[in-house]
């Protein structure tokens, strides 16, 4: 959801950013209100709205004009949550990777649809005793798979079975309290916000220099966007937990970037 947020955020603040989400379909957002916005901020580029012609600051009613187009097509959607989702945009030149996200959030959510059919329908195959249905519904998923795999850019492949963690890596460490893990979660915070702060610690700060091993986790996932040339900031480094299976430690990104924002004041765009 934060990505899908961060996305629309960045169109609103700027509308060029749409040139670079082509690939991007309303029906890949989650939420029924983000479908109907991101539809009518397409619908306006392509209209050729006064705002993307005019000179100096982005006119307001870029954002006003595409609530309005959006709003005749979902309820609920104000001005006031235009405004929420300019503001939950970290960089709006990171849009086409939070555009990213929401494809991949959508590949997720396609891809256990069709799962949860194939499931039902060898359940049903096996209280009549054929298999019939199954095999049509598993070539309708391959169809979906070989799709979502030309969208996403990548070829369908195996992937190798791997051992299961073991119960100890199941259960994270004490998480270290008092100075030590504030400065840390200030140090990620920074890490996060700045562009090019990796660049600078890579080098010679290792995961393992952290007195709490979740903030040392945070920071191989840090690692990991910057080897990979990746955007960094709050959401991409949320992402990039979530998809190594660490969601929970969601609450802690949340933490050090508000740290930041109590010391530092809002981050100047």
């Amino acid at each position: 959801m934060s990505a899908e947020q961060a996305v629309l955020g960045a169109a609103l603040l700027d509308p060029e950013q749409l040139t670079h989400l082509e690939w991007l379909a309303a029906d890949h957002f989650y939420r029924p209100v983000h479908q109907a916005l991101f539809a009518a901020l397409r619908k306006l580029r392509n209209d050729g709205h006064p705002a993307l012609s005019a000179d100096g600051p982005l006119p307001l009613s870029w954002v006003t004009d595409a609530v309005e187009e959006a709003g005749q097509h979902v309820r609920g959607l104000t001005a006031a949550y235009a405004h929420t989702l300019i503001q939950a945009c970290p960089r709006t030149e990171h849009a086409p990777v939070y555009g990213r996200m929401v494809l991949e959030g959508a590949i997720h959510r396609t891809v256990a649809q069709h799962a949860i059919r194939l499931h039902q329908a060898a359940r049903a195959d096996a209280v009549q005793g054929e298999v019939e249905g199954a095999l049509r519904t598993a070539d309708v998923l391959t169809g979906v798979l070989t799709d979502l795999a030309r969208r996403w850019g990548t070829d369908p492949r195996p992937v190798p079975s791997t051992a299961g963690p073991s119960a100890a890596t199941d259960i994270p460490p004490p998480a270290q309290s008092g100075q030590a893990a504030e400065d840390e979660r200030f140090l990620l915070a920074v890490l996060a916000e700045q562009p090019g702060a990796m660049g600078e610690v890579v080098a010679w700060l290792r995961p393992g220099d952290f007195a709490d091993p979740t903030h040392g986790q945070l920071y191989r996932c840090l690692g990991a966007l910057h080897h990979r040339g990746e955007p960094i900031d709050r959401i991409t480094l949320l992402w990039e937990t979530q998809r190594r299976g660490s969601a929970g430690r969601r609450h802690c990104v949340e933490r050090a970037a508000d740290r930041r924002l109590r010391r530092h004041g809002p981050r100047q765009r």
